[in-house]
């Protein structure tokens, strides 16, 4: 077996499939999740807190430091970007939150099938053949019995 039919194979699996699906998706929810931080919900935190801009909150490491803006202030020397570091905290507990939901509500619905199934199948009379092989055995052992009085 050639090396890249081996590869096609691997690569060509379910899992595999699945998981590059699961990534890309994983991607576009992050990039959902930070606009939803950085353009929704930190400028209403922002604007509680009097204008102020998480982002660009920070405090110099170096004596060098002079610059109120973070992107600035990183040229000038170390920082430390708290401010940064909230806002990235922030989302991912959004992101953790969401899909603690999510896997939540799969979760409900797996039980809820589980029960619809078992209901179905308690519901539903059993196939026509066992009931014939019930039949039979009972006869069977209703002969046994005669036989052995």
């Amino acid at each position: 077996m050639s090396v890249v039919k081996e590869f096609r194979d691997f690569a060509m699996r379910g899992n595999v499939v699945d998981l590059a699906i699961g990534v890309i998706i994983g991607a576009a929810f992050g990039k959902i999740i930070d606009s939803l931080v950085n353009d929704m919900i930190m400028p209403v935190i922002g604007a509680v807190s009097g204008g102020l801009d998480f982002s660009n909150y920070f405090l110099p490491l170096s004596r060098h430091v002079t610059a109120h803006i973070l992107g600035d202030a990183k040229k000038e020397g170390a920082v430390l970007a708290w401010g940064n570091f909230a806002t990235i905290v922030l989302n991912f507990l959004i992101v953790a939150f969401v899909l603690f939901l999510v896997v939540r509500g799969i979760s409900i619905l797996r039980t809820r099938f589980a029960k619809e199934e078992e209901r179905r199948e308690a519901a539903a009379p059993p196939p026509r053949q066992e009931v014939l092989l019930e039949e039979i055995r009972d006869l069977l052992a209703k002969n046994a019995n005669k036989n052995a009085k």
